[in-house]
């Protein structure tokens, strides 16, 4: 099966940075758009960044300018770089792949999958 596993959370005061990262793994042979959503206590969960396999980005009007999605093809990895962090940045990140994949009962396309969230905490 497909896992994809996020990293680099934590507490940070309003200005900092943090540096998510996501590692997707198993029997992936395409790896199609890749993102970061987050939900806050009482919200729901709303896109953060996605970015494509050819590069192209998209971002929440919330966070352009300050947060930055990449992605390292050769590793199915995508990275979400969050500068000028603010109280309401607070939330659970979730990270998001659409993949191609091929399993125990065959192969399976654009598969969307889901990590288990990672908490990000703005606060003084």
């Amino acid at each position: 099966q497909v896992q994809l596993v996020e990293s680099g959370g934590g507490l940070v005061q309003p200005g900092g940075s943090l540096r998510l990262s996501c590692i997707a793994s198993g029997s992936i042979f395409t790896t199609n758009a890749m993102g970061w959503y987050r939900q806050a206590p009482g919200k729901q969960r709303e896109l953060v960044a996605t970015v494509i396999s050819g590069g192209k980005t998209n971002y929440a009007e919330s966070v352009k300018g300050r947060f930055t999605i990449s992605r390292d093809n050769t590793k199915n990895t995508v990275y979400l770089q969050m500068n000028s962090l603010k109280p309401e940045d607070t939330a659970v990140y979730y990270c998001n792949a659409d993949v191609d994949y091929c399993g125990d009962f065959g192969c399976h396309e654009d598969v969307e999958v889901w990590g288990q969230g990672t908490l990000v905490t703005v606060s003084s």
